[in-house]
């Protein structure tokens, strides 16, 4: 796999027009989109811009999808936005921006180690019942965020979460401005026709630029619309982020690195077309990693990969990621030439964007169907997206980790012991693992999964009952052979080694001899250091296969 723009190599010059046009497309959507949700994390929209810029290059490349658009997601920007906050950094300040430099660059160091340490398939584990109640929690809170700038009220800095924005909100209703609401609710249908009408049509740069013309030509700011700060023109200058604040943005930094990561790689996977590489988890991390290393020197959000706008990308026929190259380079000429233009939008125009693309994460069908299917998935996802509403998303992407931990130790330290029998055609087959056991003497029994610590006490409980010699049993039922099939384990540490040795002592006091099939090569050398386990080999207890064993046991 090449190392340097990987999906550049290759290159056709048929496919030059359709990457501008799709590059060019896709920038109508995420220049607008991204400017909007540097609002969501409390930053002035052309922190949004700058995201554009120098993520979308990085990643474009060292990524290894070739339609995945990276700039950032309404879920990063909030967590940026906690993040910040609970750092006890007022939104705002003088020192948001620095620290967002900061913050930038842990979330890039974070992805950067995990690809070292080849992480990447570990981070994925985290269940999709864990995203989906993360992502209701997102799209809920910051729609309610939204509301002030969508109904011209003012917002209370001490209302914060879910509950507390729509409670200000609700106290408020009498104060809101006609027009703002009318800019709001227009924008707001406006978005929703054009994405299901003409979805090719980039429905945010319609609402901006209409934003803007009536601004110019309406006058409706002179009506109670509220405009967004000025936009400065030119590309950011490089800065040096500080490091005061690191302590107090690490744990913020790693919800936003495993996020990012999830994000990108779900993207990138789900548009992934056929004849296309399969995506690799670590290349992902490596140029996430990278684009926000680079990110941050410019105060640029940490980048993630999109949906919406890759949907753009896509439709517009992208080939590769020089269309996220032609972003970029829009991005580029929008901050030089078009920033006071920009200094007229609206800010319902904006909060209208961030509406229609954060309730975009709502998936209620994917409750449905964990209800219908597996009814733990779904309290997980209820908890986790509760978890989001009451007491934030860090917290909740916290739990949520939590939950897929357990759910993957519940699971791994289940015992996986199945019998196996002979068929019609003399080959061994693997009964179900919940099937009663066939009494039969010799006992085949298999393993099923690999080893480790915390399940083979499981896994030898397991054994113990296939075979009855457990309290309360019958003796006279307990065969006298046990043929263990080890051809899963495919390495195991000491501790499981042991924990073996010690059943065997236990079977042997019960009467049972017990015989190790198929043990792998690695597996016969770490015996063969024990005592106990030399024995074996010299009592002739360890045969290459199954049939050979049984046959020892009928000599």
């Amino acid at each position: 796999m090449a190392v340097f723009a990987p999906t550049l190599i290759g290159y056709r010059k048929p496919w030059l027009r359709a990457d501008v046009v799709a590059g060019l497309s896709a920038g109508a959507v995420v220049v607008p989109q991204a400017m909007a949700y540097a609002t969501i994390a409390n930053m002035p929209v052309q922190i949004g811009l700058y995201t554009c810029m120098v993520p979308v290059v990085v990643y474009a490349l060292l990524g290894g999808s070739r339609t995945a658009s990276v700039t950032t997601t309404s879920t990063i920007a909030t967590l940026t936005a906690s993040t910040l906050v609970g750092a006890g950094i007022a939104a705002g300040s003088e020192d948001a921006q620095s620290s967002l430099m900061t913050l930038t660059l842990l979330v890039g160091v974070i992805l950067l180690s995990a690809r070292i340490f080849r992480l990447g398939a570990i981070i994925e584990n985290i269940s999709e019942a864990t995203l989906s109640g993360i992502k209701a929690g997102v799209g809920l809170t910051v729609a309610a965020s939204q509301l002030p700038k969508l109904l011209g009220v003012a917002s209370d800095p001490d209302a914060t979460g879910f509950v507390g924005v729509v409670g200000s909100v609700l106290r408020q209703l009498g104060d809101a401005d006609p027009a703002t609401v009318i800019l709001s609710a227009t924008s707001i249908a406006a978005l929703y026709v054009m994405s299901r009408v003409t979805p090719r049509v980039p429905g945010p740069l319609v609402v901006a630029a209409a934003g803007i013309l009536l601004v110019a030509f309406a006058g409706i700011d002179d009506r109670g619309v509220a405009l967004i700060p000025e936009v400065p023109r030119g590309i950011p200058l490089p800065g040096l982020p500080p490091l005061a604040d690191v302590g107090a943005l690490i744990p913020g930094a790693l919800a936003i690195a495993v996020m990012a990561f999830l994000e990108t790689v779900s993207v990138a996977r789900g548009v992934r077309r056929e004849n296309e590489p399969p995506i690799d988890s670590d290349r992902e991390l490596l140029a996430n990693g990278a684009a926000s290393v680079a990110g941050a020197f410019f105060t640029t959000l940490p980048p993630a990969g999109g949906f919406s706008q890759t949907a753009v990308s896509l439709r517009a026929g992208a080939r590769t990621q020089l269309a996220g190259l032609v972003t970029a380079a829009l991005a580029v000429l929008v901050a030089l030439f078009l920033a006071p233009l920009l200094s007229d939008l609206p800010q319902a125009s904006l909060g209208a964007m961030v509406v229609v693309a954060t309730l975009g994460l709502l998936d209620f069908g994917a409750f449905v169907r964990f209800w219908k299917i597996d009814r733990t998935e779904f309290w997980v996802a209820l908890a986790t997206a509760l978890v989001g509403l009451v007491a934030g998303l860090l917290p909740a992407v916290a739990v949520g980790v939590a939950f897929t931990l357990y759910l993957v130790l519940r699971e791994l330290n289940r015992p996986h012991v199945v019998q196996m029998q002979k068929d019609a055609h003399g080959q061994w087959r693997a009964g179900d693992e919940d099937a009663p056991t066939v009494r039969a003497d010799p006992l085949v029994l298999r393993l099923n999964v690999g080893l480790y610590t915390a399940n083979v006490r499981a896994n030898t409980v397991a054994i113990r009952r296939r075979l009855g010699v457990v309290e309360g049993g019958d003796p006279s039922a307990v065969p006298r052979t046990l043929i263990l099939d080890c051809s899963r384990l495919q390495k195991v540490t000491l501790t499981v080694i042991r924990n073996f040795l010690d059943l065997d002592r236990e079977l042997s006091d019960a009467g049972v001899t017990t015989y190790y099939t198929e043990l792998p090569r690695a597996n016969i050398d770490t015996l063969q250091r024990t005592g106990h386990g030399s024995t074996l080999e010299s009592e002739g207890r360890i045969f290459a296969t199954t049939d050979d064993a049984v046959a020892a046991t009928q000599q």
